[in-house]
């Protein structure tokens, strides 16, 4: 009997002490940035925040309630510690004045409106990739775990979510992007004419941390 007791109370031991991707990629955005938003499990996206069935199914982010919502099948996933760090890429720049500006010129170019919302995702998976770092997960490549380019329909905005914008940069520039946070510098997050400099304002400690900007 004891040696059962012992073996259930190893496993609970060994279990508890798991790494939960998921929650350290928050505990990293938190803090490295204020204002991030809570993460709520759900069953579906669709009927959260406005959310219909054309949104994404995995993961979506609510500005309008600074919530990331992640389906509880989404969050076991190998990827799902991309999957949230690239929304809180969206609420980085939410948060910090950089969708302001990229709006800003949205709507005094919009015959540039695509490729400046081009620039907006790269920069997004580029904190993306630095949140990632800074939760000490193994750098890792989008394709390792997928073959096909992630987010390229609705998955973020204001209620209703399903209204949402929409871009596609492809796979290889989202990865690209991605590798190029992992080195540890929001400096690197400059995308064209859309610059870095608020990300860099916005950080929290950053002479503390050992990334250097």
């Amino acid at each position: 009997m004891k040696s059962v007791l012992w073996a259930l109370l190893c496993l609970f031991s060994a279990t508890a002490t798991l790494a939960d991707p998921v929650a350290d990629t928050a505990r990293a955005a938190s803090a490295a940035f204020d204002r991030m938003p809570r993460i709520q499990m759900v069953d579906a996206i669709a009927g959260q925040c406005g959310a219909d069935r054309a949104v994404n199914r995995d993961v979506a982010y609510c500005t309008t309630r600074n919530i990331i919502f992640i389906t509880r099948s989404a969050a076991t996933r190998p990827e799902a510690a991309y999957l949230v760090a690239h929304l809180y890429g969206h609420a980085v720049q939410v948060q910090h004045g950089v969708e302001d500006l990229a709006l800003g010129q949205i709507r005094a170019r919009r015959d540039e409106e695509q490729m400046l919302r081009g620039l907006v995702a790269r920069q997004v998976d580029c904190v993306a990739g630095f949140l990632f770092a800074r939760a000490g997960l193994a750098p890792a490549r989008l394709t390792d775990w997928m073959g096909q380019e992630p987010f390229a329909g609705t998955h973020w905005g204001r209620d209703p979510l399903r209204v949402g914008p929409r871009v596609s940069i492809g796979l290889a520039q989202r990865d690209i992007w991605f590798q190029r946070g992992q080195s540890g510098s929001l400096a690197g997050c400059k995308v064209g004419e859309l610059p870095a400099d608020l990300l860099i304002m916005a950080l929290k400690n950053p002479e503390t941390s050992g990334f250097s900007d």
